[in-house]
């Protein structure tokens, strides 16, 4: 595609302009309305300067990308009410047998549970866990966050619904969920044990010295507390002998007074347990007057029918779950899959949907509508085709000096216009390319772009939505907080990155 007029090339690179500078730094002083207003910003810029027409600005919005993104953020939303991620912290503590161990833990449940509930879920929900698991083993925090960060973003490769830029790939691509899987296991696999490898290896010394030791301000945390953690509550009218423990630990606010009022009942309860005494009567039958009444027998009862429900509920969620990653591994349409999968959890809850609801990040969906629109527009300017068609001979993905070429261009890119308008941008054109050698070729560009734009994301604490969740995470943590610096994590994200890369690339197939 040749240059647009000199009035479309200037206008539409001053709107992409605007709309890069406010989605990598959302609280530029001059404008500092955020990322999905940005967004929004550089869109209508692109209709208002007739870079693109309205007409066009609405057939850019990706529908079935955004059905997938909705479908999968309301399935993660069950999956925390059902416990899903307390599970996961208590593996990560689950008889510990010390920091190297911890590393390559976090680095393991960090990786998979990216790839199927998104990286940006995992970081949200795993953060505070991983601080209070640093705390309980008395160690410095920021190579477990680091962990986390960049596991989350290297094990988010291997499937479509591990990250944004993987959803618009599976969909703009027509590549499945199984041959995703498989293309791009292997490198998430040996790229993770890589990067768990090299944070030991970089932070040998301190995680063999206790955070007492390293600045005296060490603080033990009892195990029950880092398993308690939760972020979503599942609340229950009643609660039992046989389930108080459970509700305890299910409870997100046992930390504060809830804790000491459930203990106190159930004290009161047994005590009066203990000193009731069933009293006959001289002749042998019993005195009415000192049974329990039908009210507490029915108190019980339905005590112990709701905490069977509440099993059951989870039970539901876990088995919807699995048929539809089940489904998406059959080739079934991805967004349909997935919108239907959240629906059935909607029904099965069998309550108001809309506190679940809530919990999807709507201003995430509109971004994205935005940027789809901005993106389009920038297409139209030549700009993105005229590069292309300049660095095209040396990006060719049937060899190796071709494929170093295409993943320095995606690294850089991701980097500096993030990794999805990146995808966005060259997406077609790369798969294009490949495709004039053969069907094969194009199916591995695709994945090549997708492995490297992902793991591109830990170069830099700005590289990725998950590092900067992760960092904002921890510093906003009760009792817990930790700011995880932009220096700290470039020493390690640029050799992990360039690393994990190069291995990964070997490994595409």
């Amino acid at each position: 595609m040749a240059l647009a007029t000199t009035y479309k090339v200037v206008l539409g690179s001053i709107a992409f302009a605007i709309f890069w500078v406010l989605a990598v730094f959302p609280a530029v002083p001059l404008l500092p309305i955020g990322r999905t207003a940005g967004s929004l910003l550089g869109a209508t810029l692109m209709v208002l300067f007739r870079v693109i027409t309205p007409e066009e600005a609405y057939a850019a919005i990706d529908l079935p990308i955004l059905g997938l993104l909705f479908g999968t953020m309301v399935v993660s939303v069950y999956l925390e009410r059902a416990d899903m991620f307390k599970y996961l912290g208590k593996l990560l503590s689950w008889k510990s047998k010390g920091a190297k161990d911890l590393i390559c833990r976090i680095c393991l449940v960090s990786a998979i549970s990216s790839a199927f509930f998104t990286n940006d879920t995992s970081c949200v929900i795993l953060t505070e866990f991983v601080l209070k698991i640093a705390r309980q083993h008395n160690l410095p925090p920021h190579p477990f966050l680091l962990a986390l960060a960049s596991s989350a973003n290297i094990g988010s490769s291997a499937t479509p619904i591990g990250n944004p830029q993987n959803l618009v790939i599976a969909v703009q691509s027509k590549v499945s969920f199984g041959d995703f899987l498989v293309g791009v296991l292997p490198a998430m696999l040996v790229g993770v044990s890589m990067n768990a490898l090299m944070l030991i290896i970089m932070y040998w010394r301190l995680l063999s010295v206790h955070k007492d030791e390293e600045d005296g301000t060490g603080e033990i945390v009892g195990e029950d507390d880092v398993s308690s953690h939760r972020f979503s509550p599942a609340t229950m009218s009643h609660i039992s002998a046989s389930n108080s423990m459970d509700h305890v630990q299910s409870s997100p606010n046992n930390i504060n007074g809830s804790l000491a009022t459930h203990l106190d009942s159930l004290r009161n309860r047994v005590n009066s347990g203990d000193q009731l005494e069933i009293q006959r009567s001289p002749c042998g039958s019993i005195d009415s007057n000192d049974i329990s009444s039908p009210a507490q027998f029915s108190e019980e009862k339905e005590s112990k029918t709701e905490h069977w429900k509440n099993k059951m509920w989870k039970l539901c969620v876990y088995l919807v779950t699995i048929g539809m990653l089940v489904a998406l591994l059959m080739g079934l349409n991805m967004s349909w899959t997935a919108i239907t999968a959240s629906l059935a959890l909607v029904v099965l809850d069998f309550k108001d949907a809309r506190p679940c609801l809530e919990k999807v990040s709507y201003s995430l969906l509109i971004f994205f509508c935005g940027m789809f629109i901005t993106v389009e527009g920038f297409n139209k300017t030549g700009i993105p085709s005229t590069l292309w068609n300049f660095m095209e001979p040396y990006a060719k993905v049937d060899r190796v000096s071709g494929i170093a070429v295409l993943a320095v261009v995606i690294l850089l890119l991701s980097n500096v216009v993030s990794n999805v308008p990146t995808v966005l941008l060259l997406g077609g054109r790369v798969a294009a390319s490949a495709a004039a050698i053969s069907a094969s070729e194009e199916k591995k560009a695709w994945l090549i772009l997708a492995w490297v734009s992902t793991v591109a994301g830990n170069l830099s604490l700005l590289g990725s939505a998950a590092n900067l969740i992760v960092c904002e995470q921890a510093r906003r943590a009760p009792h817990l907080g930790y700011t995880l610096s932009f220096w700290n994590h470039l020493k390690f994200g640029v050799p992990s990155t360039l690393i994990v890369t190069a291995i990964g690339l070997t490994l595409i197939r």
